[in-house]
């Protein structure tokens, strides 16, 4: 336990040392939609516990929790109705017996939107064959470490490429760092992520031709510039607790914290700049072969018209099963219309290779 603060507390001093002098500015927010079934039915609590191929996001200490061989994770899922779409693939592999790589690519995307900005001529004429269609796509790859620095201690890291798409209008590129840990004590297992350790940084340009501009002008809409986006650093800390039934039967309960930092954010525990956002997660299993998951999060204030403030919540639940190398997971989010967020249905599959 010892070795694991001596680990956690630098990254805390870089964290909180990052938030000065900066602007917060809200950036990237695709990456925190979370990846993989299994993770999404627990409401995303898996700093401390993600051991699959899915760990290339979540917390990258924990590719060393797949065995030897390789892994193959891929996912879909569609929100709002099917009008954004969110993808992921992954592939981790084992250097050595204390050592594992991984890289992942992610794309939230919304697809043939209609450009609407030359509808009408130089004369007013309506012409409806003018409109085409354009995509706006946030596209990521990650390419993680990890490495065993003894029984109990992983450490991790990520390098991740940013890409962010809008028709012909503009795009970006970004880049940033992850670090991250996970510790093992008994039936413990515990982690941390300092997620953009460094801060990442998109940079944007965008190229408008006369009459989009005009249109723009028209309609009253400020003029993108190109510029750069911050992403400040954000700190995610958790556990989860594995214990037996039975022989047959486990429960593996876990809980994380994120703590962001880009300034009031409206979560459980609000404040400027640092908000926490906690959510927790249960798995039961028979025999490592079914899975029943369960999990709460994203809490929110919302106000109702006589302006009254109630908390929201987001319950989510999965199920999976695992069959020798291949496992089958999915994920339903916010039932019941609990929350704000729309209910999604996310499927996920794993694939464990031989050397």
């Amino acid at each position: 336990m010892k070795r694991f603060l001596y680990i956690l507390l630098p990254g805390i001093f870089m964290f909180i040392g990052n938030l000065q002098g900066q602007p917060p500015k809200y950036s990237n927010e695709f990456l925190s939609i979370g990846v993989g079934a299994r993770a999404l039915g627990m409401s995303s609590t898996q700093v401390g516990i993600v051991n699959d191929v899915t760990a290339g996001y979540w917390n990258p200490s924990g590719l060393l929790g797949v065995p030897e061989g390789s892994e193959i994770g891929l996912m879909h899922a569609e929100y709002f109705a099917g009008i954004a779409k969110y993808d992921y693939i992954g592939f981790t592999k084992k250097i050595d017996s204390t050592q594992a790589f991984a890289i992942s690519m992610l794309r939230f995307g919304v697809d043939d939107i209609p450009n609407t900005t030359e509808l009408i001529d130089a004369e007013g004429n309506i012409d409806f064959n003018r409109i085409t269609p354009f995509s706006a796509a946030d596209y990521a790859f990650l390419f993680s470490y990890a490495r065993q620095m003894n029984p109990k201690l992983r450490l991790g890291a990520n390098f991740k490429v940013i890409r962010r798409i809008v028709g012909d209008f503009g795009d970006s590129w970004g880049f940033g760092l992850d670090a991250s840990t996970q510790y093992r004590t008994g039936n413990w297992q515990l982690g941390a992520v300092l997620r953009d350790a460094t801060s990442t940084f998109n940079a944007w340009n965008y190229s408008l031709d006369q009459n989009t501009i005009d249109v723009f002008i028209r309609t009253g809409n400020e003029l993108p510039e190109n510029g750069l986006e911050i992403t400040l650093p954000k700190l995610i800390i958790g556990g989860g607790r594995k214990m037996d039934i039975n022989p047959d039967f486990s429960i593996l309960a876990a809980l994380d914290i994120d703590i962001s930092t880009d300034g009031k954010r409206n979560t459980l525990i609000s404040g400027d700049p640092i908000s926490m956002d906690p959510h927790a997660g249960i798995e039961v299993d028979y025999r490592r072969l079914i899975f029943l998951r369960g999990g709460i999060g994203n809490f929110q204030y919302e106000q109702d018209l006589p302006g009254e403030e109630t908390l929201t919540f987001q319950p989510n639940i999965g199920v999976g099963i695992r069959l020798k190398r291949f496992s089958l997971d999915y994920a339903f989010s916010d039932i019941g219309d609990q929350s704000l967020a729309v209910h999604s249905n996310i499927f996920s599959v794993n694939f464990r290779l031989n050397n």
